[in-house]
């Protein structure tokens, strides 16, 4: 398991990446498993053909990941059919459920890695101090090559909307 210590922080403090892997742009989407609910799982594989925003989040029910995914669905609307926008973090999916209700996030699919931790260690994205997964944006084409990555280096810092959304546009 690779140890990525002081990638990111937290409020300045250091913390450690674990997982087995680290996506980057250019590699191919690693074919992971996330909750949907709690009966129901969503495969990578499942997405193929589409054009993917991974919205990575720690928690939901925090400041900073709510006003990222709430800009990410406000975004999803002029983004077609052809684009799904994945919010995956650590929530149990009755938390991300209640979110999108209480947000009016209807244009966005939540995911949770709580049951798996499959999607987090194929990313390399779990903060082993924390629990919870890094705060990252990825952009994955209709193939499944990941054409954008960004891990966001402060955890209370919001990630470049603009560099994802160009990064998507740029796919056509």
């Amino acid at each position: 398991m690779a140890d990525r210590s002081g990638l990111v922080t937290f409020k300045g403090g250091p913390m450690t990446l674990t997982g087995s892997g680290a996506v980057a742009s250019g590699d191919t989407c690693p074919d992971f498993v996330v909750s949907k609910s709690l009966a129901e799982d969503i495969k990578a594989s499942d997405l193929k053909g589409k054009k993917v925003v991974l919205n990575v989040v720690p928690s939901l029910d925090t400041p900073v990941c709510s006003t990222q995914t709430a800009r990410f669905n406000k975004e999803a609307a002029a983004l077609g059919d052809g684009v799904v926008i994945l919010t995956i973090s650590a929530d149990l999916p009755p938390a991300q459920a209640r979110w999108c209700q209480a947000n009016s996030a209807e244009a966005i699919v939540t995911a949770s890695d709580y049951k798996h931790r499959d999607f987090g260690d194929k990313f390399g994205l779990k903060i082993k101090e924390l629990g919870v997964l890094a705060r990252a944006v990825y952009v994955v084409d209709a193939s499944g090559k990941v054409v954008h990555s960004e891990i966001v280096s402060e955890i209370v810092n919001e990630p470049n909307y603009q560099a994802a959304l160009d990064a998507l546009k740029g796919l056509g």
